[in-house]
């Protein structure tokens, strides 16, 4: 018998991971609109049970929290019960603050990435130690997983994987604009892309990132100069700068 485990929220992050459980949980999900929760049902592809946020009663459940961070107040007033454990994706939101408002027995704060919906996210976790097992297991479902020791290392796995996916997509359509401007077509600089951003995924699991850049770069050649032009760019720069910025936006949050 599948396990059950109450989405409340559903929003792109909630269908992303449920997509990725829909095959090993019974999900239920919680929302403002049936409506809503209806079209939520059709994306996903599967039955779903569905219940409005007004009074729903959260009592011994496995909660998976995906509303916005902003809401976690506003729902704390409509919500009953005590949820047995809340696994959060809400970025930058504290674990004492989930306590405060939402009262679970336990918390684990999660930050999964849109990869779930394909069973490849890079979801990091940390909270209720006791809970550890129980959330490996379930958000192991998506992807991988890695257990952090603090809520700051959290905060900055957010700012590197959990937004990682935008950064790449800009750096993959650069890429792609690159060599349309030198006159490849766009249908083939986008396959080419795909396949040098799949091949590179698989790389990059087992070779340390300068390593993979010496073994490529050869003298005087063509990726020595490419390489060069985005020093001049102050790619680099610009990504740790990035990573920097989020972390601090969750820190806000």
């Amino acid at each position: 018998m599948k396990k059950t485990i109450t989405f409340i929220g559903n929003g792109n992050m909630a269908l992303s991971i449920a997509q990725g459980l829909k095959e090993n949980y019974k999900i239920e999900m919680v929302g403002r609109s049936l409506e809503k929760l209806e079209k939520f049902e059709n994306k996903l592809g599967v039955k779903i049970e569905k219940a409005l946020m007004n009074g729903f009663d959260m009592s011994d459940k496995a909660i998976l929290l995906c509303v916005k961070p902003a809401n976690v107040e506003e729902i704390s007033k409509i919500l009953k019960g005590q949820a047995r454990v809340m696994f959060s994706v809400l970025a930058g939101t504290k674990v004492e603050k989930l306590r405060e408002n939402l009262k679970p027995h336990a918390v684990v704060r999660t930050m999964p990435n849109l990869a779930a919906s394909i069973g490849r996210s890079m979801t990091t976790l940390t909270g209720d130690k006791e809970f550890r097992v129980e959330a490996e297991e379930l958000l192991g479902a998506i992807g991988s997983t890695l257990w952090l020791s603090s809520e700051k290392e959290l905060d900055i796995a957010t700012a590197l994987a959990g937004s990682g996916p935008a950064y790449l997509a800009l750096i993959a359509e650069a890429l792609t604009d690159g060599a349309v401007k030198q006159g490849m077509k766009r249908a083939e600089a986008m396959e080419t892309m795909r396949g040098l951003f799949g091949g590179f995924g698989e790389l990059i699991q087992e070779i340390h990132p300068a390593l993979l850049k010496d073994a490529v770069m050869s003298p005087g050649g063509t990726t020595a100069a490419g390489y060069g032009a985005l020093e001049d760019g102050n790619v680099r720069s610009g990504c740790i700068n990035a990573v920097e910025t989020a972390y601090k936006r969750a820190t806000e949050l």
